[in-house]
């Protein structure tokens, strides 16, 4: 049963992007920005709420308090990576655009990748990491006087349930170079959706929102070590289970 509602939520992404990226790059023609964001969080939503009817994947979500507020507050979320359901959930979420730095080779994915290059969104060459990094503080720092929040998964590629990965600190870099807090959030997707993993399963994803945390005066690799320490205690916290 799990997996005929897996190909069900599968194929309900495939026929709802089509006209969703149908969309964006239309609509791109005569505007940028904001609006075209917000169709594709829209998308996500649909997405996400697919999940919850067709796979019984329902979402449980604390601390949004911790949100900056106002309309061009600044912040660099950085989140737990296990699997692709909070790349979607996360735009469904959050009261601010956000902008996701992701690699390039993303852009050639059919309409998804299409309507990804139409957004204001952060896509870099991982093989040029010196050039990478530079174009990430340039586009945040444009980016984050918009009010728009940079979005990054530390960990870099999605973790198997229980596992913790090589947290780097790019998202750390940047939020010290730009001076706006980071804001942890951790995430227990991986125990309905398993990274590389097609078939869903229905339980609770919990969502956890840390509170922001101030960059000025600190240093990369020592900030990016207290992240991840709020992170991980947190994903024990919230997944018991997975971490006996």
């Amino acid at each position: 049963m799990a997996f005929l509602r897996s190909v069900l939520h599968a194929l309900w992404m495939l026929v709802t992007v089509i006209p969703f990226a149908f969309a964006i790059l239309l609509a791109s023609l005569w505007t940028r920005g904001a609006p075209l964001y917000w169709i594709a969080a829209t998308w996500l939503r649909w997405t996400v709420v697919g999940a919850r009817v067709i796979c019984g994947v329902r979402t449980r979500v604390r601390g949004m308090e911790h949100l900056p507020q106002g309309g061009n507050a600044p912040a660099v979320l950085l989140v737990k990576h296990q699997s692709t359901f909070e790349t979607f959930l996360m735009p469904a979420l959050m009261p601010h655009p956000l902008a996701y730095v992701f690699k390039k080779e993303l852009l050639r994915v059919p309409f998804f990748g299409w309507a990804m290059g139409r957004l204001d969104m952060i896509h870099i060459d991982r093989n040029d990491r010196m050039r990478a990094f530079a174009k990430v503080v340039a586009q945040g720092r444009e980016l984050l006087a918009q009010g728009v929040w940079v979005i990054m998964f530390p960990e870099g590629t999605r973790t198997a349930r229980g596992e913790r990965g090589s947290y780097k600190s790019g998202g750390t870099r940047l939020a010290i170079k730009t001076g706006v807090p980071v804001i942890p959030i951790a995430v227990t997707s991986a125990r309905c959706w398993p990274r590389k993993a097609f078939v869903k399963r229905p339980g609770v994803v919990d969502v956890s929102i840390g509170a922001p945390i101030p960059t000025a005066g600190r240093e990369p690799d020592e900030l990016m070590r207290e992240v991840e320490a709020w992170i991980e205690a947190e994903m024990r916290r919230l997944d018991p289970e997975a971490y006996r």
